[in-house]
């Protein structure tokens, strides 16, 4: 390496040298070094991560995963979506019944994979996707419970952010309250998808809990903070993308309704919302 160093050096330095300074070409040698170990930096970290797969959790082997993934919660609503959705699919992962599976959607190469249920679930798997697998964007597309009254049975909810009334973000620790956020350019594209499908849909804040059977009375509380819908994985999805410099969004369809009470069944969910799929697949 060292070799390759100097050579790059002494390259440089006969490029930059006439009419300047011997300082300014000490700097530009030095800066041609600097740039050289950092590129190498990043190509054995790379190589370190591609040498942890398969994770304990996937085992798909490297380049089996597009650079975007859609994640559904249900192992089985992954195995409906690429059956439906994708061509020539194939299996690539299926430790402990988690479905994920690679194929084409109008010729673009696209994943999909299950989260399993809960922040701790999708803390794993899009953890090891951004940083061992190289995916760039996850899309989770899920379902929600309402919390306004003017949301209805399958209309989506795009979470710009993401509340939480989890603990994830301690791992961090920040000095202060970090905020849950969508890429806004994933967010900007699911917008103009939905609005060209002519579709109901609603932007705005989520709410991930860490509890379904609660006990203690919140919706009221997030109710009047405006905060659209709650589900139970966006927030730590939002948090690994910032903290690997990666691109989540959200996009949920309302299954139920904490104001009128109104329910789907689990084969609804599993295998008829299929709106949130087709914005997803096409900004995928």
């Amino acid at each position: 390496m060292r070799i390759v160093q100097l050579k790059a050096a002494v390259e440089a330095y006969g490029e930059c040298c006439a009419g300047k300074t011997v300082r300014q070409t000490l700097y530009t040698i030095h800066n041609t070094v600097k740039n050289m170990r950092r590129s190498a930096a990043s190509k054995n970290k790379e190589e370190k991560h591609m040498s942890q797969t398969p994770t304990p959790h996937i085992a798909a082997l490297p380049g089996d995963f597009a650079r975007t993934v859609l994640m559904p919660g249900d192992p089985l609503r992954a195995k409906h979506i690429a059956e439906t959705f994708l061509e020539d699919a194939v299996l690539v992962n299926n430790v402990r019944g988690v479905n994920g599976y690679t194929g084409l959607y109008h010729g673009k190469k696209v994943s999909v994979m299950a989260s399993g249920m809960g922040m701790p679930s999708i803390g794993i798997y899009s953890y090891e996707l951004f940083h061992y697998y190289n995916v760039e964007n996850i899309i989770r597309i899920g379902t929600a419970g309402a919390l306004q009254p003017d949301l209805k049975i399958r209309d989506l909810v795009l979470g710009m952010g993401a509340c939480t009334d989890s603990n994830y973000a301690s791992q961090y620790e920040l000095p202060g309250t970090f905020a849950p956020i969508a890429s806004f350019s994933l967010l900007r594209e699911a917008v103009d998808a939905a609005e060209k499908m002519r579709l109901n849909y609603r932007v705005g804040n989520l709410v991930s809990a860490d509890v379904f059977y609660n006990d203690r009375p919140t919706t009221e509380k997030w109710q009047k903070m405006g905060a659209l819908a709650v589900e139970m994985e966006a927030a730590a999805l939002y948090m690994n993308a910032a903290r690997a410099g990666k691109n989540a969004l959200a996009i949920c369809t309302i299954s139920d309704s904490m104001v009128t009470g109104e329910e789907t069944t689990s084969e609804e969910r599993q295998t008829s919302f299929n709106d949130m799929v087709k914005v997803a697949m096409e900004i995928a």
